[in-house]
């Protein structure tokens, strides 16, 4: 069960970036994936400064979310290559996982809960 979080004392600037970050991972599809890539340097930039777990826990969250997008997008990449419909479809599949992932985070975020 989800408890919710006491964060330390933080800045609406601070809670921003948070926002801006889950908002660039989750339409990162527009850009191809670039914003996730620009968001994904910056989590791990503000993850290492950070001191309130709570905002640990959902910098660590996107991170791992990228890595285990990308990991699942080049396992199943052969099947693009050499059978496009269920290479399109397992792409689809992961692409639909990422953004569950990125909204159940951003909506946890926004609760003050873990992810």
């Amino acid at each position: 069960m989800n408890q919710p979080v006491i964060y330390e004392e933080k800045t609406a600037n601070d809670r921003l970036v948070m926002h801006v970050l889950y908002g660039m991972h989750t339409v990162a599809w527009l850009s191809m994936g670039t914003l996730a890539v620009i968001a994904l340097i910056v989590n791990y930039i503000k993850r290492g400064d950070e001191q309130d777990p709570g905002y640990i826990a959902h910098h660590s969250y996107m991170i791992a979310t990228f890595w285990w997008t990308i990991f699942w997008l080049v396992l199943t990449s052969p099947l693009y290559l050499l059978f496009i419909v269920p290479g399109m479809a397992a792409w689809t599949i992961v692409g639909l996982w990422y953004l569950y992932r990125c909204i159940r985070g951003w909506l946890r975020f926004t609760n003050g809960t873990l992810p």
